[in-house]
């Protein structure tokens, strides 16, 4: 039998194609989100480098990573702090308007610890606190 018509590496073989030509158009999506997202460069050079990526793509992309890798990767980097600092900020907000029955008794407590209310009206709060959540 010869070894290169055996189907179990006409499989493997095509697994491989496939994650090339996967890998491939990974990289040209990536590229051309970065083409977009740049905001040092006009409108109109980001149209030169799309041109040069779509009509000569083994070069285009070529050049591209070659000349482009580094600020690709501080801009990703950028991209990524700024989620998370849009997160952390949503959380912290989310958290502090909600705060629920325990924020609510530690404000009363501290109140009631001030002199500002009575014992009974910090059982009254503690109590509606309780009751809401």
């Amino acid at each position: 039998m010869d070894l290169a018509q055996h189907p179990f590496l006409e499989i493997i073989w095509s697994f491989f194609i496939i994650f090339v030509w996967v890998a491939w158009f990974w990289l040209l999506i990536s590229i051309a989100i970065d083409i977009f997202r740049r905001h040092d460069i006009s409108g109109g050079l980001k149209a030169v480098w799309l041109i040069f990526i779509v009509f000569v793509p083994f070069l285009g992309v070529l050049v591209y990573v070659l000349t482009q890798s580094k600020s690709m990767q501080e801009r990703a980097a950028a991209e990524a702090t700024q989620q998370k600092q849009a997160m952390d900020d949503y959380i912290r907000a989310t958290a502090t308007t909600s705060g629920g029955a325990a924020t609510e008794i530690a404000q009363a407590k501290a109140l009631r610890d001030d002199g500002t209310i009575t014992e009974e009206e910090f059982n009254a709060i503690k109590a509606k606190a309780l009751a809401a959540s």
